[in-house]
């Protein structure tokens, strides 16, 4: 067994929604401080922008095709392929799989509410179920979760879907960080404002992006999180913005 050392190299990490606008930034990240990263993905048309925005890094990731986080048994195969290829589960799992929807509540259908709570509430419940066993059993672990401003303050109009399910997010994260803190498991969500990512900007081409956040920003608050230098950093619900959003 891998000793739990100060730095992220050769550390297994499952980074979910790795290939998505935020994830990229992450995933950028983690590789460069040497963590073995595992990612799931949805679609295959998501593996190009990914690979583009790696270059030469994207050789060293290993990529779960086909995945669907929103499945328990999706979820469990994936665990048992990292397990085959590693020889253990996660050191550690970065939750970003998600998704987002902006309605007012008339226009919110019962359709809406279930994507989001599918897309940002199961995945993370599902994902991190899967890890806690084998984390207990080692007697370490780290899982970062990816709420969001409206979840921390009293919610933002048009985001009903949304918010609840990254309140759940943020609950989730609470609840877990308790449940791990006697087995050095250490659980925490980041709440970022608007992120700058290719999705944002083509939904909102005149918005002023000057306060908005940079992926790989975000991926190096992840990254410490991560590390052994947060190990008394548990049950942290962290915003993160350049300013009023």
């Amino acid at each position: 067994m891998a000793k739990w050392t100060d730095t992220l190299k050769e550390r297994v990490t499952l980074v979910t929604g790795g290939s998505g606008g935020l994830g990229r930034g992450v995933v950028k990240v983690l590789l460069e401080a040497g963590a073995r990263l595992h990612i799931p993905i949805y679609a295959d048309d998501e593996i190009p922008a990914l690979e583009a925005f790696l270059g030469n890094g994207f050789s060293a990731l290993n990529l779960h095709s086909d995945v669907d986080l929103t499945d328990e048994s999706d979820v469990t195969a994936l665990f048992d392929a990292i397990r085959e290829a590693e020889g253990h589960g996660p050191d550690a799992v970065v939750n970003l799989a998600g998704g987002f929807a902006m309605s007012p509540i008339e226009e919110t259908g019962p359709g809406v509410w279930d994507r989001m709570w599918r897309m940002n509430a199961t995945t993370a419940f599902l994902v991190s179920r899967a890890a806690f066993p084998e984390m207990k059993s080692r007697g370490h672990g780290r899982i970062v979760n990816v709420s969001a401003l409206p979840a921390l303050d009293r919610g933002q109009s048009g985001l009903t879907a949304y918010g609840a399910a990254k309140a759940a997010v943020l609950n989730l994260t609470q609840t877990l960080s308790r449940e791990g803190v006697e087995h050095g498991i250490t659980v925490n969500a980041v709440l970022p404002s608007i992120i700058d990512t290719p999705g944002n900007r083509e939904a909102m081409p005149d918005a002023d992006r000057h306060r908005w956040l940079d992926p790989v920003e975000i991926g190096r608050v992840v990254r410490s999180l991560l590390s052994d230098e947060a190990q008394i950093v548990n049950g942290a619900a962290i915003p993160l913005t350049l300013g009023p959003s």
